[in-house]
């Protein structure tokens, strides 16, 4: 079997810190014959560890280069279908089309440069995943849970369909090749669309009022907000929700933003 080299063009960093695995399978609280969906599982270092949990692991490797050598090496989960390896990209498949059973967890050490394609994907499915365990850069997981008290559109996407949870940092060193940055493992959990239905809003309409929120950071939300909706009828519904009118995307919780485009949808349901 040739050598493995990590692919720049992929991404590829692989991980070979076992406390981290450990802390990753902890993380998602993994028991015996969950269905898992991993994304990228490189060197297999972490699917291992998910096999020996008791879990039916999905792995969906895009290099061509690791199936044989996956299939190698977990030859006998293979032969017993606790492993099943595609060689696909993953952001070109659904879950549907690799027989994931729902439901399941989603788990992957993914590429830094497909990390918003991934989470928006399987947030948005029709079949989301109860839970995400993923390996990101650490100060994409930072912006997530909001650590610095302001949300984003990043932010303000994945708390309105899950719970995130900045789990622990992981150092550069833990992987190879070495990354510029650290990284971190990020826990999305409670996934559904269940606040879409609470505000009785789209989700179409939903990220529409959310992107001309935050589409001049500089400016007051409601001055931004006027693309949607005339200013007294925006002055309105801040008044209603108890909103000041100086107030900036940044500085508005998921929540509030539920009740703005409820609002608005509500006063021009052709926006919707």
């Amino acid at each position: 079997m040739k050598p493995i080299f990590a692919k720049k063009s992929l991404g590829q960093n692989f991980l070979h810190a076992p406390n981290v695995v450990r802390n990753i399978v902890i993380t998602g609280h993994i028991s015996p014959k969950e269905s898992v969906l991993e994304i990228g599982p490189g060197k297999g270092v972490l699917t291992e560890a998910l096999l020996e949990a008791g879990a039916t692991v999905t792995a969906v490797e895009k290099d061509d280069n690791l199936i044989p050598f996956l299939n190698e090496k977990f030859k006998e989960f293979v032969k017993t279908a606790q492993l099943k390896l595609f060689h696909a990209d993953i952001l070109e498949i659904s879950p549907t089309t690799i027989g994931i059973e729902h439901p399941y967890k989603l788990i992957a050490n993914i590429p830094y440069y497909i990390t918003g394609e991934i989470i928006r994907k399987f947030l948005e499915t029709s079949t989301p995943p109860e839970c995400m365990v993923l390996m990101v850069q650490k100060e994409v997981a930072e912006r997530i849970v909001s650590r610095d008290g302001k949300e984003s559109i990043l932010s303000i996407s994945v708390k309105a369909y899950g719970k995130p949870k900045y789990v622990e940092t992981v150092k550069a060193r833990c992987f190879r090749p070495i990354p510029n940055v650290d990284s971190a493992i990020l826990l999305i959990d409670s996934i559904s669309k269940e606040f879409f239905n609470q505000h009785k809003v789209s989700e179409e309409h939903f990220f529409n009022v959310v992107r001309a929120g935050f589409a001049h950071k500089r400016k007051f939300l409601i001055n931004n907000l006027e693309i949607l909706a005339p200013k007294p009828i925006l002055i309105s519904i801040f008044n209603e929700i108890a909103i000041s009118p100086t107030v900036r995307a940044e500085s508005i919780n998921t929540e509030t933003w539920g009740r703005i485009a409820q609002k608005i949808s509500s006063s021009f349901p052709q926006k919707n």
